[in-house]
């Protein structure tokens, strides 16, 4: 049990990993990674998820929903960074915890995060879709219900638009992510602008009885869940939780980053205080505008309540920038989701080929990762997808929290003191802990029991191929036959002596 043990915490050098990452060309400055960030954060979430949390769990205490789900994002986010800046590795949690607490809990960690992308870039696909179907469809242009809905949803095959714009980003990235970052930085600032022009007509048409109560009495939905009252509002920050999570996407494209010291500390918090502001004026806006059991089963409400409203065109130029604009998340999640693939196959964790490069890209992780997505995007209704995002992310969270105790142990040592500390240690960090751990367990049964048949299948993985297969397993038994070897020698040398 002891040997088994010692196998599971074998840690990386991160040295190793400095060496593994340095084919991966550092372009990525300050202003990228905020686009990417808030491009990321600021997704198909903020146009979709105030109308349906306020519909089905809190009324407008949606607000307050958001806020809490910032605040534990925002602890997070500052062991990220600190992460982050000194170890800026492709992968961001599942190098990080390889690192600090061994090859088995990095593996945890990882395919964690592996779930949000893989299902993050279906949700996001689903919500462009819907979103691009809203704004068709007054002009008459309608797809077949068999292509416009997931199978089994509404007479659905198969959401042919989710297909397509997941394929069309993936396409984009292979090429280089200098293009793709330029690309990103435009889009972001016209959905930024979008946001924003939302808010400002929006605010025109709030009716203030829309508000009270502003925290509606708890009752039980017919699924069980919750409805008003502050376990309304908990079971809020639980779907919403999702909405925060693409700071973990400017981690993991922290290789590429120029002087990752100073741009990944002021991309994650900086993104993530601009994406808070957004939500929290979307959500409060939206509720006044109608009353909050106006957006139940509506996937896109922003929209339906300017047309609502009395502002079809405004409504018409939103959604089709905002349309544009969700092409940034799937960009961010994309880029995040094949990094982290590809430092599996760098590991030797899964297939080694995932671990090339081409023209200085990880192409073969990109395959891989879109091909999932298409089939998750095309097949999986898009409610069902929100909250199995969050359990992968929380799990991941809570590691990354922790695992400053054990970065503090080394910087300085093996490790370089990075250029920005998350304040208030040792506090901290046991705080960002409990506060995912707190949101964790308000995940719907479904969402966790999911959550534990992906542990399942990650577990599998690892003692099957993983454990067998990894860098680190071969270079610890060369190590041991070396040491076996010397040993040999020795033995040999002392016999010949006494000969």
């Amino acid at each position: 049990m002891q040997r088994l043990l010692k196998r599971l915490t074998l840690k990386e050098d991160p040295s190793i990993y400095e060496d593994k990452d340095s084919h991966l060309a550092r372009v990525l400055t300050v202003k990228d990674f905020l686009a990417l960030g808030v491009g990321t954060i600021v997704s198909t979430s903020i146009f979709t998820l105030p109308g349906v949390v306020a519909a089905n769990h809190a009324g407008p205490a949606v607000v307050f929903s958001f806020i809490v789900a910032a605040i534990v994002a925002g602890l997070v986010a500052f062991a990220y960074a600190e992460m982050a800046a000194a170890m800026p590795f492709a992968g961001s949690a599942y190098s990080w915890i390889n690192v600090m607490f061994g090859e088995f809990f990095g593996w945890i960690a990882g395919w964690a995060l592996l779930a949000e992308y893989f299902i993050a870039l279906a949700f996001v696909g689903s919500g462009l879709s819907a979103n691009l179907r809203g704004l068709l469809s007054p002009l008459g242009l309608t797809l077949p219900k068999a292509l416009s809905n997931t199978f089994g949803t509404d007479g659905g095959v198969v959401d042919l638009i989710a297909v397509l714009v997941i394929a069309l980003v993936s396409l984009l990235l292979s090429r280089g992510i200098s293009k793709a970052s330029r690309v990103e930085n435009v889009l972001v600032v016209l959905k930024v602008l979008a946001v924003l022009t939302f808010i400002i007509v929006g605010a025109t048409a709030i009716h203030v009885q829309n508000y009270v109560p502003f925290i509606p009495k708890y009752h039980l939905n017919a699924d069980g869940s919750a409805f008003g009252g502050w376990q309304g509002i908990y079971a809020g920050v639980s779907m919403i939780f999702l909405a925060y999570i693409g700071f973990d996407s400017i981690a993991a494209n922290s290789a590429e980053a120029k002087n990752p010291g100073k741009t990944m500390p002021r991309g994650i918090l900086g993104s993530l205080v601009i994406a808070v502001v957004l939500f929290v004026a979307v959500a409060l806006v939206l509720v006044g505008m109608f009353k909050y059991s106006s957006y139940a089963n509506n996937a896109e409400p922003v929209g339906w309540a300017l047309r609502q409203a009395g502002h079809p065109i405004v409504a018409s130029v939103i959604q089709a920038i905002a349309v544009l604009g969700m092409f940034t998340a799937l960009i961010g999640m994309t880029l995040a989701g094949s990094r982290l693939i590809y430092s599996f196959g760098r590991d030797g964790m899964l297939p080694k080929w995932l671990g090339k490069l081409h023209h200085n890209q990880p192409n073969n992780a990109l395959l891989v990762l879109t091909i999932v997505a298409i089939i998750i995007g095309a097949f999986c209704p898009f409610a069902f997808l929100a909250q199995l995002i969050s359990a992968g992310t929380l799990i991941a969270f809570m590691f990354v929290s922790l695992g400053i105790y054990a970065l503090r142990r080394r910087e300085g040592v093996d490790i370089a003191v990075p250029a920005f500390k998350m304040p208030f240690y040792p506090v901290l960090p046991a705080i960002a802990f409990l506060g995912a751990l707190f949101v964790f367990m308000g995940l719907d049964i479904q969402a966790k029991l999911y959550a534990g048949v992906w542990f399942i299948v990650g577990l599998v993985i690892y003692f099957s191929y993983g454990m067998r297969h990894s860098y680190l397993a071969e270079k610890r038994l060369s190590e041991t036959d070396t040491a076996a070897k010397s040993a040999s020698k020795v033995a040999d040398s002392t016999v010949e002596e006494r000969d």
